[in-house]
């Protein structure tokens, strides 16, 4: 049976407008990747991980800040650490910048988060983890949810034996990414995992893992009863992905669609980060974008190679003439962002779980 993705569903009391999550994704989910996605269809959408070791080491500066606004709502912003009051701490500052959600990390594979006790690690320390769920939903008055793993080794059950407990310690809602850890990124999510987890607690289950077209989408949710999927890597550069799962095929967008996108991505990127750090944040981006036989390789290599945005944007424009009055309409529809709020916690780099 085909689940209606374009239907309403709730984290308790917050309404979520369609069925598809967009991911936390670590130096990626800045505020015009969430924008943007919130405008192809995600329901809700993620911040990158907020390092909540910022509260001890003051001098822990990373990427940048994160801000929020209220065009992206609803919005979650993700924490991570390992000890329960500074991450009740950090849930309670998030609150007060006007997040919806607050979901903690317990999913990061990578060593520099796993080595410090928190991400995947926490799925091997049940007491822990329990804790943190606990003192975070203490903190707060928004919803609490959690994003996890399978566990930490390969054919791992840790995460339907610590589900059940989180959300018995306040948990509303659970993602489940079922790869370990160790798996990182390779072979298949093992979404089997995630209908025994629908099945075992009676919050919503959110999906993820794989999830790059409308017809895996639909698949996942048939076979899991999980409440949504959420998308990842298949919209980085490619958020007409997101259109497609939510509303049937569109068609690829046409090159001055790509470019008219691309140029306000980075607009609104400078806008956030500021120039001298967007320069090099952008880079990964042209590759995203371009590929998938929009643009040739060397086009690609070309935009890296300039120095400076103003370069970037200009070329693009001689690329594609016509994206100017496409880019024109979508800057008319932006926010002023006036009404953004900078939190005043560091966002991490170090990889997304």
């Amino acid at each position: 049976m085909q689940v209606d993705l374009l239907s309403p569903w709730w984290i308790r009391d917050v309404e979520i407008p369609t069925r598809l999550v967009l991911a936390p994704m670590a130096g990626v989910s800045v505020q015009a990747f969430r924008r943007q996605g919130r405008r192809f269809g995600a329901g809700l959408v993620c911040s990158e991980m907020v390092s909540c070791a910022g509260l001890q080491h003051g001098n822990e500066r990373t990427l940048g800040y994160l801000r929020i606004s209220s065009d992206e709502r609803p919005l979650a912003v993700q924490i991570f650490g390992s000890e329960p009051g500074v991450m009740a701490e950090a849930a309670s500052m998030v609150e007060d910048a006007g997040a919806d959600l607050v979901d903690i990390n317990f999913g990061c594979p990578v060593r520099k988060v796993t080595k410090t006790g928190a991400g995947a690690t926490l799925l091997e320390d049940p007491e822990r983890a329990c804790a943190v769920v606990a003192a975070v939903t203490d903190a707060v008055s928004v919803p609490v949810t959690v994003k996890m793993r399978r566990g930490l080794a390969n054919g791992s059950r840790s995460c339907l034996d610590l589900g059940p407990r989180l959300v018995d310690a306040g948990a509303e809602s659970l993602t489940l990414h079922p790869r370990s850890a160790k798996q990182m990124y390779t072979g298949e999510a093992d979404h089997s995992l995630t209908a025994e987890l629908v099945e075992q607690v009676d919050v919503p289950v959110i999906a993820s893992g794989d999830v790059t077209s409308r017809a895996r989408a639909q698949a996942i949710l048939a076979t899991t009863g999980a409440a949504a999927v959420m998308v990842g890597r298949a919209a980085q550069g490619n958020p007409w992905a997101l259109r497609e799962i939510v509303e049937g095929d569109a068609g690829p967008p046409t090159r001055e669609e790509v470019v008219a996108e691309l140029i306000l991505f980075m607009r609104e990127t400078v806008r956030e980060l500021g120039e001298h750090r967007s320069t090099g944040f952008l880079k990964k981006f042209y590759g995203w974008y371009l590929g998938r036989g929009r643009f040739p390789r060397p086009f690609k290599q070309e935009l890296v190679q300039l120095e400076t945005l103003d370069e970037v944007e200009a070329r693009l424009l001689a690329a594609a003439p016509g994206a100017a009055e496409i880019l024109a309409g979508l800057e008319a529809d932006q926010p002023d962002g006036e009404d953004d709020v900078v939190l005043d916690l560091p966002i991490s780099i170090y990889g997304g779980g």
